[in-house]
């Protein structure tokens, strides 16, 4: 049995594309599959072995200690093939390469135009230095790499077309389909935002949307905060009476929790690396057959014209608009709701 090792010093060890599409898969088909992941314990879960990675108390430990401690393991396990996915391991892919080993880059993001968007490089200046660096070692080390998997199509254009696929974000439609509602006395809607609760997401705007929107609706939010001082930040806002902070769930317990809402937000801020792309959660919403208010955008009106409302991210009266019009018109809900879950199926 050829036996595959999943590397990953950034993500949740039980990550939607990494564990339940991508790992799961490969133990499906039959290989031998083992991830090496910020862990808790060792375990075996649905046939994949967990090798467990210390979480590291700040970002430089995670890319010095951890970072070591990973490669370190990837080496002991002796596969066939090492798949990473995270840009801050390409040296360690590159060393796996120089022991002779196969190895396979997954990228997740943009990583160059990502780094533009990073608030804890201060200057604008350093962040453009460090894009234009990143993106010519990312672009040299990829010749060495057997096989790139891009998330986007986009994304895929920037490396080699012989040895780059594409591996779209899609949701696991068996998942949600299989998800049944709470059982809960619900007393008003629920609006509900899964994903990252992080400034450039919205998640801000999206609070404060919900002073206008007042009791008439309750806001769910399931997910890790960016850090705890934009949490508190939050939290001090007027729209927080009207918020549940649920943290973050298990991605079947997600689903549950899509199936006992009424409209789900999609409102991350207007940056080019996030406009072009297909948000997974946008289709998980859509999937679960719920209405959908969404960042205006060109790109995203073409693909999702008549599943969504368009909104200015940064503009919570706005958001509250949009949310107080589907509350108001049941009609145009299941017309949105069934839309997008036909755009899902096709």
């Amino acid at each position: 049995m050829r036996k595959v090792i999943h590397l990953t010093s950034v993500h949740p060890v039980f990550d939607v594309r990494i564990f339940h599409k991508e790992v799961k898969t490969l133990v499906k088909a039959g290989y031998d599959v083992t991830l090496i992941a910020q862990h808790n314990k060792e375990e075996v879960v649905d046939g994949i072995r967990i090798v467990s990675l210390p979480k590291p108390r700040n970002r430089f430990e995670r890319m010095t200690k951890v970072v070591w401690r990973l490669f370190r393991l990837a080496l002991k396990e002796k596969a066939d093939v090492y798949h990473f996915h995270d840009p801050e391991l390409i040296p360690v892919g590159l060393v796996l390469r120089l022991f002779g080993k196969k190895v396979i880059y997954d990228v997740h993001e943009d990583v160059p135009q990502q780094i533009l968007t990073k608030d804890w490089i201060g200057n604008p200046i350093v962040r453009k230095i460090i894009s234009l660096f990143f993106k010519e070692f990312e672009n040299l080390s990829c010749v060495f790499f057997n096989g790139i998997v891009a998330a986007t199509p986009d994304i895929a254009k920037k490396f080699p077309s012989q040895k780059t696929i594409t591996l779209r974000n899609f949701p696991i439609l068996e998942l949600i389909d299989k998800a049944n509602p709470l059982n809960i006395d619900k007393q008003k809607p629920i609006i509900i935002y899964a994903g990252g609760l992080t400034k450039i997401r919205g998640i801000k705007e999206i609070i404060q949307s919900m002073e206008f929107v007042g009791d008439k609706a309750e806001l769910w939010l399931l997910g890790k905060w960016e850090n705890e001082e934009f949490k508190k930040e939050c939290e001090n806002l007027k729209g927080w009476r009207y918020t549940k902070n649920l943290g973050l769930k298990a991605l079947e317990e997600v689903y549950v929790y899509l199936k006992s809402a009424d409209i789900g937000l999609h409102c991350v801020y207007k940056i080019k690396r996030y406009m072009v792309g297909l948000p997974i959660k946008v289709f998980e919403y859509a999937a679960a057959r719920l209405p959908i208010i969404i960042s205006d955008s060109a790109y995203w009106r073409n693909e999702f014209d008549g599943c969504a409302l368009f909104v200015d991210p940064k503009n919570p009266k706005d958001i509250a608009s949009k949310i107080l019009q589907l509350l108001e018109y049941d009609k145009l809900r299941s017309k949105l709701a069934k839309r997008g879950r036909k755009i899902v199926l096709e």
